[in-house]
């Protein structure tokens, strides 16, 4: 476990909640040497401060994501959908504001990684999964829309996955929150949404494919276009 935090008295806090809980913590105090020790460490997931010196935590996220999927989780007293998009947009898998409860983030750490490591089937067994525009690699984590590679962050992959897997099922927000995040608590609609929105700008480009559909009140479903 990597904490990126340049505040010494929330980092001494956040390692005795994480070690107590019987995870082993290693820590950076700026950006540049939070990158490095993500990389050449490879943790199992990085909680990750916005505002650092030398590197802030969305160039730190940006670069991290070009060489690793470790699960990242950005801890930030910046509360606006526009930080929130951009979190989301970089590849975090997470968001905590602060002030927050530890055991909050110790709670949201262990769905993270239950999620980064949970080996139960799928709804779909196969690894591929192809329909009229579109085609998905779960093994290469490589979704294509007419022949083109999308960029997807591992949240949007995962939520693209689980609903194009049962094409017509509707999953309700709380069964997206549980199978994707693993977990659902009060406020995390709005992370659903915005991912859902990101998947939908990146894989309904063609207009006479719109996968990711709404069932109002309820929650989404993928739908192929006949």
């Amino acid at each position: 476990m990597l904490i990126v935090e340049d505040d010494s008295a929330l980092t001494r806090l956040l390692r005795l909640y994480l070690e107590r809980e019987g995870f082993r913590v290693i820590s950076a105090d700026n950006g540049k040497d939070g990158l490095g020790l993500a990389i050449s460490a490879r943790p199992d997931l990085v909680i990750l401060d916005v505002m650092l010196p030398r590197m802030d935590g969305w160039e730190v996220c940006r670069q991290l994501r070009t060489r690793s999927r470790v699960p990242v989780l950005m801890l930030t007293a910046r509360t606006t959908e526009e930080d929130r998009l951009q979190g989301f947009g970089l590849g975090a898998d997470d968001y905590v504001t602060k002030p927050f409860l530890p055991r909050e983030l110790v709670a949201r750490v262990r769905a993270i990684l239950r999620r980064a490591t949970d080996a139960a089937p799928v709804p779909n067994p196969r690894e591929r999964l192809e329909y009229p525009g579109l085609a998905i690699d779960r093994t290469a984590y490589v979704a294509m829309v007419d022949g083109e590679e999308v960029p997807l962050t591992p949240k949007e992959f995962e939520l693209l996955w689980l609903l194009a897997s049962s094409p017509g099922r509707t999953y309700t927000r709380a069964q997206l929150l549980e199978r994707v995040w693993g977990y659902d608590s009060p406020g995390d609609d709005r992370t659903l949404d915005v991912h859902i929105n990101r998947l939908r700008e990146k894989v309904g480009r063609n207009p006479s494919h719109r996968y990711v559909k709404t069932v109002w009140g309820v929650g989404y479903k993928f739908e192929v276009a006949r």
